[in-house]
């Protein structure tokens, strides 16, 4: 039996002005220059109607507390795509930090899936240096902590399967237990990076995310990602790069905000 073949959508759902330096470890030529951050969402859908939702994102509350723009909920972005997430079957958080792992609530739901390592890095003793757990919102973590009481968490040890044609692999660097996703489309295996590349330019110029809590492990990341996406990096997903929706086809209706990866690029 062939492996199916899955619809994957970036949606963004806010935005964060900022400098171009604030996005990469090393010095840049400019590091003035506008360099805005898109915060996204992503949706997997089958031609069965099993859908999957990878990161959950952040709600207004939060985003108040960070000065970041929230131009739309998750969930109203993604009822605008025909997706009800009480009714989505899978979760993925890719890792728990503020912009992936909160509304969770919202897919009651759902089977959520994150590594074991996430969780454990999440609760434990590195959450004790307030350098590490800037990007964390306890009230996410507690959330998860919640769901898995409830038993509605998956953990996975480095590589799992969500659904056949969708997996999860962890890379670490920006995260302890930070996980990609790769997921079989009709042009290949696409990979959404989340935050192993923020940007396409940290991985094409080797300047890392300053955000890291293993750097070894980030770089290593890049190159996994284009391994699992079969060695094309029109295929990798960048986790914030607004560059993803100039590259990809928009879908009909949605102002801009959402693009079709399963689509080639746009030439």
């Amino acid at each position: 039996m062939s492996t199916p073949h899955w619809e994957a959508y970036a949606i963004r759902y806010g935005r964060h002005d900022r400098t171009a330096q604030s996005n990469f470890l090393l010095p840049v030529q400019d590091p003035h220059d506008a360099m805005p951050l898109d915060y996204f969402v992503w949706l997997l859908r089958n031609a069965e109607g099993h859908e999957i939702v990878v990161d959950t994102g952040f709600d207004q509350a939060c985003a108040d507390r960070r000065g970041r723009t929230l131009s739309r909920s998750v969930g109203d972005s993604l009822r605008a795509m025909g997706s009800d997430p009480a009714k989505v079957r899978d979760v993925v958080v890719t890792h728990l930090h503020y912009d992936h792992a909160g509304s969770i609530d919202i897919f009651s739901g759902a089977r959520i899936h994150i590594q074991d390592r996430e969780m454990a890095f999440a609760t434990g003793r590195h959450m004790c240096t307030a350098c590490i757990r800037v990007p964390f919102e306890a009230d996410h973590v507690v959330g998860m902590v919640r769901a898995l009481f409830a038993d509605k968490v998956q953990f996975h040890d480095g590589e799992g399967e969500v659904a056949p044609g969708v997996t999860v692999h962890r890379v670490g660097g920006h995260s302890d237990g930070l996980q990609v996703v790769r997921v079989m489309t009709a042009r290949g295996p696409v990979v959404i990076a989340s935050d192993a590349m923020h940007f396409y330019a940290n991985g094409s110029t080797g300047n890392p995310f300053p955000i890291i809590f293993d750097l070894g492990a980030m770089t290593q990341g890049w190159r996994i990602a284009k391994k699992l996406a079969g060695g094309d990096e029109t295929r990798v997903i960048p986790g914030h790069d607004p560059e993803v929706r100039a590259r990809f086809p928009a879908v009909p209706g949605q102002n801009g905000e959402v693009v079709a990866l399963h689509l080639p690029p746009i030439a």
